[in-house]
């Protein structure tokens, strides 16, 4: 395949990127772009001098390739009928709302031989890939995303908006099964958490704190990475990432600051990151990662079919957020019968009508809601 026709379904704010860096894509045409509201679609389609469409199946037959940016309720029903239809798909996050619908779209990606990519654009931000290969065996990793509200991305909490981005990013890094979830959460805006703490322990040892918030008094986009051998600091909002390598000293345990003459205490100090914590700024490349992730999108519809976000990728970062979300669910403050105070149904809807999980998670939300009614 030489040129990949292309469409963009959501032109939202993130519709609205990847439509004008699609026009710039090598390989790529953009065939057009879906919306439902009149006025949103006809503004971008002016704009990129291409065909506006109401409803992706107009589509089908001139495209060879779609990605998806629609309000995350809408993913899988979107994704399903366009992969049915034998065109690829890259989808932005979170894939789907939970691991059952995710399922499907892997399972119909595969019998039709599709590239599936899944939107987690953190893989692709400079200061991460700067730093991906000097993070080695993760101990201990902590991650911190947090933003002002901006109503945005409202129809999922903060876990499926924000956080879900550093555990792919952690899944990414740790070979390993989560043996432990623990979380807590609560909602200020509607019927959704707005901020969450989780902590993930992993079978062989390795502990990933959490920390995300999209009602947070200021912007916030890092990572620490603990090795036995070193420390790196990725901030992915200023693409920064810097690697902190102990001394041979340090590592074989020869400095005790507390057997040390003050003559040498002051040298420790004076040297601490030159000498014995020696700091190095990593050169990170100028690139935007929506771009570089759409290139591979494209290079993969055209040959490899191989991507680094893969259907199976975004299922694993769901299957966990999941995980958290139940844990969320089931947190008890103060020991009040009701459990947690987030996420919580909006007035209008009875508790836990529908489920949000179709998973193998969902029950023990339903478990310990009923739990709750009875004790309360």
């Amino acid at each position: 395949m030489n040129e990949v026709r292309v469409a963009v379904i959501g032109v939202g704010h993130l519709g609205r990127i990847h439509a004008r860096l699609l026009t710039q894509q090598p390989g790529a045409r953009l065939v057009g772009i879906v919306d439902p509201v009149d006025t949103a679609r006809e503004a971008v389609a002016g704009e990129l001098a291409c065909t506006a469409f109401a409803d992706p199946i107009a589509l089908v037959g001139q495209i060879d390739a779609a990605i998806i940016a629609t309000p995350s309720r809408h993913h899988h029903a979107v994704a399903a009928e366009l992969l049915a239809q034998g065109v690829h798909v890259f989808v932005e996050k979170p894939m789907t709302l939970n691991v059952g619908d995710a399922d499907d779209l892997i399972r119909e990606a595969a019998a039709r031989n599709l590239v599936l990519q899944v939107g987690h654009v953190e893989r692709f931000n400079p200061a991460f890939v700067a730093a991906r290969p000097h993070l080695g065996e993760p101990k201990y990793i902590e991650a911190v995303r947090a933003g002002t509200f901006t109503c945005r991305s409202t129809d999922v909490g903060v876990v499926l908006d924000l956080m879900i981005h550093d555990i792919d990013i952690v899944l990414s890094l740790v070979d390993d099964e989560v043996s432990r979830v623990e979380a807590l959460g609560a909602a200020v805006f509607g019927p959704n958490e707005d901020w969450a703490q989780a902590r993930l322990t992993f079978a062989g040892g390795c502990v990933a704190n959490f920390s995300a918030s999209r009602v947070a008094m200021e912007p916030a986009r890092r990572m620490q990475v603990v090795a036995h051998d070193r420390i790196a600091s990725i901030d992915f909002g200023a693409r920064q990432a810097r690697v902190m390598h102990p001394s041979e000293r340090v590592l074989a345990g020869d400095v005790d600051v507390n057997t040390l003459a003050p003559a040498e205490r002051a040298e420790l100090v004076a040297k601490l990151s030159t000498e014995f914590l020696p700091i190095v700024d990593l050169p990170v490349e100028e690139s935007n990662a929506i771009f570089q992730e759409q290139r591979e999108f494209i290079a993969a519809v055209q040959h490899t079919g191989e991507v680094s976000v893969s259907g199976r990728d975004g299922r694993r970062a769901l299957d966990v957020a999941e995980r958290v979300l139940v844990a969320i669910a089931t947190h008890r403050w103060d020991g009040a019968a009701d459990g947690s105070v987030g996420p919580r149904p909006s007035s209008s809807e009875p508790a836990l009508a529908e489920p949000i999980l179709r998973g193998p998670h969902w029950g023990q939300i339903r478990h310990a809601s009923r739990a709750r009614r009875r004790a309360g």
